[in-house]
């Protein structure tokens, strides 16, 4: 839902494809996925037939990791590549792991640590019933990230784009520049006002840059 207002906003010769996983909208009644691997297991099983045409990925936090993760499976199965990659509000992935484990902590704890991230709105914590019906869901989020374990492999072919947040306290700059080792292309970092969820305050300017580039793609087509 976060990206139903971004077809307006970018160029028009983009059309927006979101993925919507078990667990969230009109999928809230499936369980939720626990494991990156079967994450992208799923989606790529989907996607293939919609690569006719040539097509980016974008991913914030945990999407950040499933674009990425789907990029090198599509390559691995010399199917087609995106055109460009950008990833928002998430550490490289060879870096090391530095989450603690959370996703299995008391409920209690657990949702302490949901707010301390600011990622969920106050009035789904301020209410029990809503909080017990998300539970699965942040829970199996929360396992996909913490449990991922990353392969060494070769870069990318495709450019890079890293976004992240100025006052984000989760994902430091230092943590979004190693995104670089992962493509043998080129390689842009961006800072964004805004903590780690800054896609949504920081909305307008993201994608005025999202835009730029992708319309260069577009005008270099056209030549």
């Amino acid at each position: 839902m976060i990206y139903r207002n971004w077809p307006g906003s970018l160029p028009a010769g983009v059309e927006v494809c979101s993925a919507q996983l078990p667990g969230r909208g009109a999928r809230i009644q499936e369980s939720p996925f626990t494991s990156l691997a079967e994450m992208v297991e799923a989606i790529s099983a989907v996607i293939v037939p919609h690569l006719d045409k040539p097509f980016a990925f974008f991913g914030h936090s945990m999407g950040a990791m499933i674009s990425f993760e789907l990029a090198r499976k599509l390559k691995e199965n010399s199917l087609p590549q995106p055109v460009h990659l950008f990833v928002s509000g998430r550490r490289a992935p060879q870096t090391d792991r530095r989450d603690r484990l959370t996703h299995n902590l008391p409920e209690s704890e657990f949702i302490e640590e949901v707010r301390r991230l600011n990622g969920t709105p106050h009035e789904v914590l301020a209410h029990p019933e809503l909080m017990q019906l998300m539970m699965p869901l942040l829970r199996g989020d929360f396992s996909v990230v913490e449990t991922y374990e990353y392969r060494p492999g070769p870069p990318l072919g495709c450019p890079i784009t890293t976004y992240g947040g100025l006052e984000d306290r989760e994902v430091s700059r230092e943590d979004l520049l190693g995104w670089r080792e992962q493509t043998a292309s080129s390689f842009q970092l961006r800072m964004l006002p805004g903590d780690h969820f800054f896609l949504n305050t920081a909305r307008s300017l993201l994608l005025r840059m999202i835009s730029r580039q992708l319309q260069a793609y577009l005008e270099g087509i056209r030549i």
